[in-house]
């Protein structure tokens, strides 16, 4: 018996060794394969694994099913049932058919999973003891006293890159595909290279997904459970199975890999790394990798959920909203008193609409309604706070920089007004109308709410008086009624006098405000 394999910072290994008896695989006594050109391989951190030839098994086995696995150093699994009478083992054996060099041994021989209940004669013959290496070095310290100090994922990235090259990886470029929770976003591509140090970032959208060069790409091959890839890259005549590798090939890498990044929640992303070493990665190079891999895709995990937080906060409460949660303003109760412009904006007609387009297309009309009041509110400094059925409400804050919300308010009004008309002259036109009413003055900004359920929103009266003019100018015919705080500073209202408003104590002075500027 030989000394320990792989010991105490060896790095990660691999060996194949003939054993030098007849080795047998039983199954509750029954003989599955018998063979005196057994061999066995040694990994890292892995239980010794014998392979058989194909032509010592003794049972049938089922054609290759679509189950495939990735190592780094043997290359993509596949695997076959084993077929015994009255009972099928799934899944039971597989055979790397195109080993990778340092695993050429193995090529074509078949390996049985410890699920399928199997035990192995060794003939007399006895393993290696098997130690397993404390592996360590730049990258592994990194990982475990500074990473979590990276403040971004590009810097994370980039911090990654230098420490795999500190640790001798001869590393050219990396990319790393995580996706996203977002409306718009599929996900982010960091991509790092060693040249430049710096990290370029790509946001695909969803679009993505049905692209040719995304559908031909080792992205789409590994999120998609497929297995990982590894190519030597300067093979001569190699037929590259997806297009990045020629193009990548063409600026001098030597060597490819593409490799699954999992999240707790199942999530695939990917983690691609390319060499231009002479003979590519090293066993012990993406031995490294793939050890360190889990604690890869935990950083980027927390990264990840502080920006789907992010953006989904953004996405249903508002930009300057989601920031004040994020912050820590979670509690009931929580807010501010600020002053504000209030805006709500209606649509016209929906009930009507809805009964004459039927639900799709009346759907496809509301979504082109908020889209365009949203975009133009944003574009003059306000937020949606949200969309009560067919309405929106905006508020647009007083602000430090001597803004003037009201100002804003109106400006944004008119512009909404105005694009509603011209998606009238579109072909085919768009026939959408709005009312909308405009209120200012002290607001409290916060959560309110139950204890579990809170709304982020603005409560008070200007609130309640700009949906109340808002109904109010949809009986009178106007698109735009203002209450006289609003107006104090337009030339050209026309005054409607003080008005008695549903569920408003006081009547209110309000004023009709033109469209045209």
């Amino acid at each position: 018996m030989e000394g320990s394999k792989f010991g105490t910072n060896a790095g990660y290994g691999i060996e194949i060794k003939p054993i030098d008896a007849d080795v047998r695989i039983l199954r509750n006594g029954t003989v599955l394969a018998e063979s005196r050109r057994a061999k066995v391989m040694y990994e890292t951190r892995l239980t010794p694994q014998v392979y058989i030839p194909r032509d010592d098994i003794l049972v049938p086995l089922s054609p290759q099913n679509a189950l495939k696995t990735f190592c780094p150093f043997k290359g993509t699994a596949r695997y076959r049932d084993i077929l015994l009478d009255g009972h099928t083992i799934t899944n039971g054996v597989w055979s790397y058919d195109d080993a990778m060099p340092e695993s050429r041994a193995i090529n074509g021989h078949i390996g049985f999973m410890p699920e399928a209940g199997v035990e192995v004669d060794f003939g007399g013959a006895q393993l290696e003891p098997v130690t397993d290496g404390n592996i360590t070095g730049p990258l592994v310290d990194w990982l475990m006293r500074w990473a979590a100090f990276e403040k971004t994922p590009e810097d994370f990235m980039a911090a990654l890159g230098r420490k795999m090259q500190e640790s001798g990886i001869a590393i050219k470029r990396m990319a790393a595909m995580i996706w996203s929770l977002h409306p718009m976003i599929a996900g982010r591509h960091y991509i790092w290279t060693r040249d430049t140090d710096e990290i370029t970032t790509y946001t695909p959208s969803y679009d993505l997904h049905n692209h040719p060069s995304y559908l031909n790409s080792p992205l789409y091959h590994v999120s998609q459970g497929l297995g990982g890839v590894r190519q030597k890259l300067d093979v001569p005549g190699l037929d590259m199975k997806f297009p990045i590798m020629d193009e990548l090939r063409a600026e001098g890498a030597t060597d490819y890999v593409a490799m699954p990044l999992f999240f707790s929640n199942g999530q695939i992303n990917v983690l691609t790394l390319t060499s231009d070493h002479p003979k590519g990665f090293t066993t012990a190079n993406l031995g490294l990798i793939f050890e360190v891999s889990s604690v890869i895709s935990r950083f980027f995990e927390v990264f990840t959920q502080k920006e789907n937080a992010q953006s989904l906060l953004e996405t249903y409460v508002g930009p300057r909203t989601g920031a004040r949660v994020l912050g820590g303003e979670i509690r009931r109760g929580d807010g501010d008193d600020i002053d504000a412009a209030i805006m709500f904006c209606d649509l016209r007609d929906s009930t009507r609409m809805e009964e004459e387009l039927g639900r799709a297309a009346y759907i496809n009309l509301l979504n082109t309604f908020f889209e365009t009041a949203s975009t133009i509110i944003e574009s003059h400094g306000g937020e949606v706070l949200k969309f009560i059925g067919d309405a929106v409400l905006a508020v647009f804050p007083d602000t430090e920089d001597g803004t003037d919300a009201s100002a804003a308010a109106l400006h944004a009004a008119r512009e909404i007004v105005q694009q509603l008309e011209a998606l009238r002259d579109e072909d085919p036109p768009i026939r959408c109308d709005c009312s909308i009413g405009i209120s200012y003055g002290r607001v409290t900004y916060g959560n309110i709410g139950s204890r579990e359920r809170l709304d982020f929103t603005v409560i008070g009266r200007p609130a309640n008086v700009a949906a109340r003019l808002g109904d109010y100018g949809k009986k009178l015919g106007h698109r735009i009624v203002v209450s006289d705080e609003v107006a104090r500073h337009e030339v050209g209202c026309k005054s409607l006098g003080e008005v008695t408003l549903h569920n408003v104590k006081d009547p209110v002075t309000c004023f009709a405000i033109s469209a045209d500027t």
